[in-house]
């Protein structure tokens, strides 16, 4: 039996075959009639989402593709209807929004410096009315942390490192507060 990487998920075809993909590997094609309010990195942020999901939070090896699909799915539907909806902090009101490209450069470059800075952004964000967070910027970022020129698995590396301690970063920070977290 060949052992699977720890980076891959195996996902099973409807003709019973497997393959063993990781979350860069997913390439999602949104149709026109369905939602068509999100660009193509979103969805394929939502995809290695979906895929961090199955792998680390259910700690599993393998995914039907059906069930992999309905999943995605339910997530972009969950975005799209909060589209529709005003944020809770008021009418209208927006989204707490930061620059991960300008907190990088205030940073000097330095990753630990960065991440002290990230944690005081997320901290001013939950400070103001609305309860959601948008951190952008994300992959010129990392290019610029890691002081990449092109993608590599350091940059992937990386970029898992700044997602994972955000996540972390708001289940302490927010406590008992409602709040969302989109990073593009």
């Amino acid at each position: 039996m060949i052992m699977l990487a720890s980076d891959c998920l195996l996902f099973r075809l409807a003709n019973g075959e497997s393959v063993a993909l990781r979350s860069e590997m997913i390439s999602i094609e949104v149709s026109s009639g369905a939602v068509s309010a999100f660009d193509a990195e979103f969805v394929n942020h939502a995809a290695s989402a979906v895929f961090h999901y199955f792998k680390h939070e259910l700690e599993r090896d393998s995914v039907s593709l059906a069930e992999f699909a309905q999943t995605l799915e339910a997530v972009l539907r969950g975005f799209a209807s909060r589209t529709d909806v005003p944020p809770a902090g008021g009418a209208g009101a927006p989204a707490a929004e930061s620059d991960l490209g300008r907190l990088a450069s205030e940073a000097g470059g330095s990753e630990l410096f960065f991440f002290s800075r990230l944690r005081a952004e997320v901290r001013t964000g939950l400070n103001r009315p609305p309860r959601l967070l948008r951190f952008h910027g994300l992959r010129g970022c990392v290019k610029q942390l890691s002081g990449a020129r092109r993608w590599s698995r350091r940059c992937q590396s990386l970029q898992d490192q700044i997602v994972d301690y955000l996540r972390g970063c708001l289940v302490v920070e927010a406590r008992d507060r409602t709040c969302s977290l989109v990073v593009e």
